[in-house]
């Protein structure tokens, strides 16, 4: 009996000796000295070697690894919450300096992550994984690529992780000396061997992780330390190992050996004598780093030459045209990248209208903070351009309350890119003919009226220079956010001094405004301004086109609608069916009458708006008009030529017009 019992102790102890130290799933701690006999739960590229060397992963592109003690540890009472873990890993890059991604430990409630994909993700979690309390997964990530998503300090660093690939904690990978009391780096990837302990204080509520080289006790101070209560993290049951991945560029992750403990209980230390010896770092990585290096350096010249195209052509985008003499014009410049961002790149959405000439944008520019509408002119970049400038700066030197002010330009080769203050109620035109705009009231109307006048007396007599504007009418009459009109539209002016008649070579305006010796002489004259306003207070006035048509080819006049009802005694009766009887008697036959006087067909019996201004402000009383045929007042065109210039007729009238659409010509 003696004989069989002392049989039965000779075998127990001999089957511990052969057993490497694990215990059993209730136990408080294990330890591997290598892992040829540990059982551990593997998956993906991970492999235990013969001399028991646990390869996480090769040098295959886009691995992912796991490796886990097989049974899950008992984390139910706040006892057996602490924890304390120590391993010896290595990482061999397959190109010198350049290495991906890393390795992770983990604590987590299951083995299995099938959604886990590779790289910066480390086989846990994906791209569309929430990061969620309810993952329960506490991790110390050994990164070696730097990923800004997760807000990665450098790329290579060590990093405490609570549900998340961002982490609480971080710091580049280093230990303390405690022999020469300083701190000193650690390069993950340098192939070398470095032992990592990590220890939870439940008590405290206290993380810490140290590293230091094999050769290194355990440093006194942690290169990381993080108050948190893991009892809100984990679960009763939980599972600890390893993850591991490779993206792009690959490496070998190795773990040599590994000890953990939890509850009050201290991982026990690794014999470092017995861990499995490392292949030899060099002969394979050589062979492959060269190939690799090709391949970066080809990539390199990619990225390089895609850069280089990508910046001629963002220089082109936002290339613009400057020579020495502009600098002689004080007009305020632009640059055009400032303006297509102002615009949004000119997208559509953004456009307020377009002539001729060029579309108007709207735009917002950043500093300072103000809304602007800008208008792309198309112009030829040779002959004429330096006059051009010299006009665009003239007019942005004009100044009144009343007329859309010109802020600058900036010019581009085959164009001009002019920029207004922005009106936001839009043009006139709108309020007369467009049913979904509010209907204006008379002393809108009136106000709108003597604005207008006020910037023609401005551009006829009191600037230096005698400006024609050439094109008055209500589609160019801009709306500020008060309401007040703004002369738009100097696209079609004429400069010239005091004193000198203007030399025109062809007609240029809207048919229904134009005064009838501009269409057989050519010349446009201040008179010739006078004209088109008085067919503009018309316009206001009665709410209908200069040229209406009833029929496929029956056009009514707006002049001779005006002069039948004056003929009858009932001037009144022309107004605007809009305006009912909310007028002023007085001021409505002021306009109707003064407009009748400005549209007189021969020049010399028009008032010069300076009178026309005496007459609004009641200064003069407006005199009696001698009676004529008011088809003389009519625009007369061949229909050649009629083709060749924009109408009145109602709802052809363009959105909004701020422009500079002609050569303005300055002479004595």
């Amino acid at each position: 009996m003696a004989f069989k019992i002392l049989f039965h102790i000779i075998v127990i102890c001999f089957g511990i000796l052969l057993t490497p130290t694990i215990f059993a799933q209730d136990s408080k701690q294990f330890i591997y000295q290598g892992f040829q006999q540990a059982n551990l739960h593997i998956d993906g590229a991970a492999t235990v070697q013969s001399n028991g060397l646990l390869q996480l992963t090769n040098y295959t592109k886009q691995l992912t690894a796991h490796a886990f003690h097989p049974q899950p540890l008992n984390f139910s009472s706040s006892s057996s919450l602490s924890f304390s873990t120590h391993y010896v890993f290595a990482m061999y890059p397959e190109i010198q300096a350049i290495s991906g991604h890393g390795i992770v430990f983990v604590l987590s409630p299951s083995m299995s992550f099938p959604h886990g994909v590779p790289g910066k993700f480390f086989g846990l979690f994906n791209s569309s994984s929430d990061f969620m309390p309810s993952d329960h997964i506490f991790a110390v990530e050994l990164d070696t690529i730097q990923d800004y998503e997760f807000s990665d300090i450098d790329s290579n660093h060590a990093g405490i992780n609570i549900n998340s690939l961002i982490s609480n904690a971080s710091a580049s990978a280093a230990y303390y000396s405690d022999a020469e009391k300083v701190i000193k780096s650690l390069n993950l990837i340098s192939a070398k061997r470095m032992q990592v302990w990590i220890d939870y204080n439940h008590k405290n509520m206290l993380v810490q992780v140290t590293m230091a080289p094999i050769e290194v006790p355990k440093p006194s101070r942690p290169l990381l330390s993080l108050h948190v209560n893991l009892s809100e993290v984990l679960t009763d049951t939980m599972y600890v190992g390893f993850s591991s991945s490779t993206g792009s560029v690959a490496s070998r992750h190795y773990l040599l050996g590994w000890s953990f403990a939890h509850g009050r209980e201290e991982a026990q230390r690794l014999d470092l004598s017995k861990l499995p010896t490392l292949p030899r770092y060099g002969s394979r990585g050589r062979k492959l780093s060269i190939g690799s290096m090709i391949l970066l350096i080809v990539i390199s010249v990619i990225v390089v030459t895609i850069g280089i195209v990508f910046y001629v052509i963002r220089r082109k985008k936002f290339e613009e045209v400057m020579e020495d003499w502009e600098q002689e014009y004080l007009l305020q410049r632009f640059s055009f990248k400032d303006l297509y961002k102002a615009t949004k790149g000119f997208k559509d959405k953004e456009l307020l209208g377009a002539g001729g000439f060029g579309k108007v944008y709207k735009g917002i520019l950043s500093s300072p903070k103000l809304e602007v509408a800008v208008k792309r002119v198309s112009h030829g970049s040779g002959q004429g351009m330096r006059e051009f400038v010299a006009e665009v700066a003239c007019m942005g030197r004009l100044r009144h309350r009343n007329l859309v002010q010109l802020l600058g330009y900036c010019r581009r080769k085959g164009e001009l890119l002019l920029v207004y203050d922005y009106m936001p109620n839009g043009s006139l035109d709108k309020y007369l003919y467009e049913d979904e705009n509010p209907s204006l009231s008379w002393s809108a109307r009136f106000k709108i009226i003597r604005g207008v006048a006020s910037a023609l007396v401005y551009l006829h007599e009191e600037w230096e220079q005698v400006i024609v504007h050439r094109d008055v009418k209500a589609s160019n009459i801009l709306l500020d956010a008060d309401m007040n009109a703004r002369l738009g539209d100097f696209g079609l002016a004429r400069l010239y001094d005091h004193g000198t008649n203007p030399q025109t070579t062809h007609v240029v305006g809207t048919v229904g405004y134009l005064a009838p010796e501009l269409t057989r002489k050519g010349k446009a004259t201040t008179s010739t301004d006078v004209f088109s306003f008085g067919v503009f207070i018309l316009e206001v006035a009665c709410g209908r086109s200069p040229i209406s048509l009833q029929g496929p080819n029956e056009e009514t006049y707006l002049i001779d609608w005006v002069y039948e009802c004056w003929k009858k005694g009932a001037i009144v009766e022309a107004s605007d069916p809009k305006l009912g009887r909310n007028y002023v008697v007085e001021e409505l036959e002021l306009v109707l009458k003064l407009g009748m006087v400005c549209c007189y067909p021969k020049p010399e019996g028009r008032p010069n708006m300076r009178q026309v201004m005496q007459f609004l402000n009641g200064d003069n009383a407006l005199p009696e008009m001698v009676p004529f045929d008011t088809k003389a007042a009519h625009t007369t065109f061949n229909n050649q030529t009629l083709g060749s210039y924009p109408t009145s007729s109602e709802g052809n009238f363009a959105n909004v017009s701020y422009s500079s659409e002609s050569i303005l010509h300055v002479g004595r």
